[in-house]
C-alpha cells in the first residue's frame, strides 16, 4: 500500500505563521524528485506547535498540490484518544489517504491501553492507519505481540518503526504477516531495515535530498544492494548531521542551503541550530554532492 521514500515534511513558517505558498512549492518539488508519498503534520512538521486550524489547512494544502499523484499520510497522533479521533476526522475531510498515529506519549499507557487506543482509533474511521512507534519520544513502546493483535483490524495497515531495533522487522513480520507494511523511521537504518523485509522509510533526510533518497529506496526494493550501499554511504553523513541539534532545525537549515530562500524559522520551544550543527550539515551536503 505504501513504500519507497516518504518525507516527513517540515512545516515552513514566516513571521510566526504557516507559509502555505512555500508548502505548495515544496510539495511540487518533492513529487517531481520522486518521493512516493508525503507525510504532513508529523514530528518533523512541528505538529505539536500547530493549532487545529493550521493542522487541517496544512493537510488540505498538501492534498491539493499532490492531486492524487502520491498518497498523503497525515500525522494525527496525540496522547488523547479522543483528540486523535478528532484529528483523523479532520484529516479525512481534508482528503488525506491515510493517518500516521503515534503511540500515545506522556500518559505511559499499558499494552492493554495501547491496544484499546488503536482499536478505538480504527473503529472511528475508514482511513488506513500506520502506527508510529518511537519509544525515545513517547516512552511507551508498543510490543510485537500488541502490534500483532491490532494488525488484525482491517484499517491498521502498517508501522513506522523508529525503535532502532532491526530485529523487530522480522519479529513484526512473523506477528503481523508479510502484507503488513513496515516503514523505517530511522534513515540511517533503512538499508538493513529493507533487507529484513521493510518496504520504505518515512524520512527526515528526504526533505533535503528527495532524489537521492528515492533512488536509494528504489535500489533496495529492486534488490540492487551494491547501488543501495553506494547511496547509503553518500547519504549517511547527512542522516547524522540532520540530528546534530534538535530536529527539524538542522533540516530547515539544510533546505535553506539547497533551496535558497527556504525559511528556517522554528516555533518555540525549538530554536535555531548551533554553529557546530550548521557546519556538520554543510559538510554532509558537500559529501552528498548537494552543494
Amino acid at each position: 500500500m505504501f513504500s519507497g521514500s516518504i518525507p516527513a515534511l517540515v512545516t515552513p513558517f514566516a513571521a510566526g505563521r504557516v507559509d502555505y505558498a512555500t508548502i505548495r512549492e515544496f510539495v511540487g518539488w518533492q513529487i517531481a524528485e520522486g518521493s512516493s508519498a508525503l507525510v504532513p503534520c508529523g514530528t518533523t512538521g512541528e505538529v505539536a506547535t500547530l493549532d487545529s486550524g493550521e493542522h487541517r489547512q496544512v493537510i488540505e494544502t498538501v492534498v491539493e498540490v499532490a492531486e492524487g499523484r502520491v498518497p498523503v499520510i497525515a500525522g494525527c497522533g496525540s496522547y488523547s484518544t479522543a483528540a486523535t479521533i478528532e484529528r483523523m476526522r479532520a484529516a479525512r475531510e481534508a482528503g488525506a489517504d491515510a493517518a500516521l498515529v503515534v503511540v500515545p506519549y506522556y500518559n505511559k499507557p499499558s499494552q492493554a491501553g495501547l491496544a484499546a487506543h488503536f482499536r478505538a482509533v480504527a473503529e472511528s474511521s475508514d482511513l488506513p492507519v500506520i502506527v508510529y512507534n518511537v519509544p525515545s519520544r513517547t516512552v511507551a513502546d508498543i510490543s510485537v505481540e500488541t502490534l500483532g493483535e491490532i494488525a488484525r483490524l482491517p484499517t491498521i495497515v502498517g508501522i513506522k518503526d523508529a525503535t532502532g531495533n532491526l530485529a523487530r522487522v522480522t519479529a513484526q513480520r512473523l506477528a503481523c504477516g508479510t502484507g503488513f507494511v513496515q516503514l523505517s523511521g530511522n534513515d540511517d537504518m533503512a538499508l538493513g531495515f529493507n533487507a529484513m523485509g521493510g518496504v520504505g522509510c518515512i524520512s527526515v533526510t528526504a526533505n533535503v535530498a528527495p532524489r537521492l533518497c528515492a533512488d536509494f529506496q528504489r535500489a533496495t526494493l529492486d534488490r540492487d544492494w551494491d547501488k543501495a550501499l553506494e547511496l547509503q554511504d553518500r547519504l549517511y553523513p547527512l542522516h547524522a548531521a540532520l540530528f546534530s541539534d534538535a530536529s527539524p532545525g538542522p533540516a530547515k537549515y539544510a533546505l535553506s542551503r539547497v533551496r535558497p530562500g527556504f525559511p528556517i524559522e522554528l516555533r518555540l520551544p525549538l530554536t535555531e541550530p548551533s554553529a557546530a550543527s550548521k557546519r556538520a550539515v554543510d559538510a554532509a551536503l558537500e559529501h552528498a554532492g548537494l552543494l
